[in-house]
Order: C-alpha cells, then structure tokens, then sequence
C-alpha cells in the first residue's frame, strides 16, 4: 500500500518515535507526577523534558505547554473556556469540525454569536477587523486548510485581534512540525497542536500553547498530585489544565517526532511541495480530471492535492484507488465549510497528502492509476 494520507495522520511512524514509545512503556513506567519513587521521577522528567522541547520551539514558558488528546480537546479548551460566559466568535470559513462542532455547540446554548469571515488571501486580516465587535469574545483561524493546504496570514491576523484587544486562536493541526509559529511575535494567545500529523507522533496526543495574555478556566476535573486536598482545580498551569493521568508514551513519541522533523530541516517540505507539482502537473493532463490545488510554494501551501475525477463520487475513486493500492481519502474530510467554499459540499473531493517518506515513483504510478481510470470510464 502506497500511503498517501498524510494530512490525516503522518505515516509510517519514524524508528525513533517507535523507540520513545517502546521506552516510555518498557523504561519510564511510573505515573509522572504522582509518586516519589525513581521510576515516577524519571517519567516526569522525561515529559517536562518535551515541554521545553515545545515551549523553545513556539515562544513560550515550560508551564504553560498544556498535553491533551489531539488538537480537538485543545481546541475545545479554548472555544468552551473563551466563551462559556456568552460572547461573539469570529473563524475563518475554512476550519475543520473541531472548530464548528464546538462553536455551533456553544450557539445552541445560546449566548454565543458566532460569524464566519470569507476569503484566503492577504485581505483575511482586513476581513476580521471588520467584523470584530464589542462582544467579539474570541477569533480563530486554521493555518492552512486541511482541504486545500492553503495558509492563512496568521501573524497579520494576530496583530489586528491584539490591536483591537480580542483573543487568537490558531488551529496549527497541519502545520505543526513544518511551519514555525511564535506566539508573541505572530500574536497568537492560543495555539493548537496535534502530535501525530506533521511531527509523526503517535496517535492521542495533541498540545494546548498558551501566551502570555491568555486565561482558561478548565474544562475537565480530577487528580493532578499538586494541592491534593484542595477540593478546586490547582490555579497554576500546567496542573489546571492537565486532569489525571498524562499520556507518557504519546508525549515521549511527540518529543521524539519533534527532534526527528527538526533534524530534517526546511529541505523535507520542499521536497514534498514539489512531489505536488509534479502530482499536480500528471494528474491536470488527464481528460475528466479536476484539480483544485496549485501553487506549492513554501509557506503559502502544504503539501497536498485536491482532485475528482468524472465519473467517480470522491468516495468511490478514493476506494477503487484503495483497491488498486493507494491509501488517499476522498469525501469531505470534516470540513464541510471548507468544501463549501469550493463548490465541491456535494460530491467532496479526493486529497492526496504527500509525506516526508513519499518518491517520486509512488506519484508516477498514482498518476497512471487515475489515468487508467479515466480511461475505464471512457471505454463503451
């Protein structure tokens, strides 16, 4: 099976993130944070090691590095804490369902207004200032869409919320890993990161960054081992935000991830942009082919490609690809807004997601399987 599927999740794993999962379960067994014993102590050590591995990457304090499940828990953190008080909400129209299901959650509830701003390009700041009101109460905007791989201005987006005194949220899932982000400098008070995309970590570890400005109240109550007779959550990050027991082999894999992409350096996301043109040029020659992605530069697209083929629903191509060996996903990859905004909400689309460990070969042979495709369907 030639993986393709990148953008759901980074694939095949790195030997060296297998190794820190192995270890964490095999070496650091204790509960970080929850004895004094030596084996406890040196799990903790090793996932406040990953915290400053994360705090010196994106610009913030160790504490303030908040472990979660995957992005969608962050994000959840930050649109129920942001707006549990009622408020307005403004997005992009290009965010995925951990965003909208939330948000159209928190609508149902009422006292939240919620709006989304249209556009991707270099007017989106302007597009949010016009819209920020009174009661704006929080903004989030995904880096890059995971339909299209486009980046967003997010730094620019930043500085108007910060000029006007609102909260910023980013939704990094597709970025995390390739892209830098800093929190202060790009104004960013919230920055969501799944571990297992981008950093090639496992699987039910994501990251909540907090700036310097931002203030949760938690969303989840339980065991942190501080101020245990205290009935109240902890005041102090990362404890409040952190309930019960830390996924230590899934932060371990993430560390190991984090260094692993680091090591790689700018030349990995080079290399997979122009494994898109390439796809993208192969696959725009083919009679009934639509592309919706072009353009990879870095920067101002990740690498993936968007395409239907006549004939085929998303789906059915995705899977008849499937059968013919190839791992892509076709339909409307949670974000319905998104496929929307290309008049693909119908019949979805068919993503292809390079990754660090795909050739040129596999894009050869995925351009000759759709071209045999098309050519099935023209036959009488």
């Amino acid at each position: 099976m030639i993986y393709l599927d990148n953008a759901a999740t980074g694939f095949p794993k790195p030997r060296r993130v297998v190794q820190a999962v192995a270890q964490a379960l095999q070496v650091y067994g204790g509960n970080p944070g929850r004895s004094g014993h030596s084996l406890s102590l040196a799990a903790g050590e090793q996932v406040f090691r990953v915290r400053r591995l994360l705090a010196k990457e994106y610009g913030v304090q160790p504490e303030r590095v908040i472990f979660t499940s995957g992005c969608t828990m962050s994000m959840n953190l930050v649109l129920q804490g942001c707006l549990g008080g009622g408020g307005g909400l403004l997005t992009s129209c290009w965010e995925h369902n951990c965003v909208l299901r939330p948000a159209a959650m928190l609508v149902s509830r009422g006292g939240v207004r919620w709006e989304q701003v249209p556009g991707e390009g270099e007017d989106l700041p302007q597009q949010f200032a016009r819209q920020i009101r009174p009661d704006t109460a929080l903004v989030v905007c995904t880096h890059a869409s995971n339909v299209t791989g486009k980046v967003f201005p997010v730094a620019k987006i930043g500085a108007v919320c910060r000029q006007y005194g609102v909260p910023f949220a980013v939704d990094a899932a597709q970025t995390g890993g390739s892209l830098p982000l800093n929190l202060e400098q790009d104004h960013i008070d919230y920055l969501c990161l799944a571990g297992h995309k981008g950093f090639y970590g496992p699987a039910g570890i994501g990251v909540l960054l907090l700036g310097e400005r931002a203030q949760l109240s938690p969303l989840l109550y339980g065991g942190t081992g501080s101020n245990s007779a205290d009935p109240s959550m902890p005041d102090f990050y990362p404890d409040r935000l952190e309930p019960g027991t830390l996924n230590t082999p899934g932060i371990l894999g993430l560390g190991a991830g984090l260094l692993w992409r680091r090591q790689l350096g700018d030349a990995a996301l080079e290399r997979e942009l122009a494994l898109c043109r390439k796809l993208e040029q192969g696959l725009s020659r083919i009679d009934g082919v639509t592309v919706y992605t072009r353009d990879y530069r870095k920067g101002e697209r990740m690498p993936l490609v968007l395409f239907n083929l006549a004939g085929y629903t998303s789906q059915q191509a995705a899977n008849q690809l499937s059968r013919k060996g190839f791992a892509l996903r076709g339909g409307l990859h949670c974000a319905p807004s998104a496929h929307a905004q290309l008049g693909t909400l119908e019949e979805g689309a068919v993503r292809c997601s390079i990754g660090a460990f795909n050739t040129p070969a596999e894009v050869e042979r995925l351009i000759g399987a759709v071209r045999d495709m098309a050519a099935e369907k023209k036959q009488p």
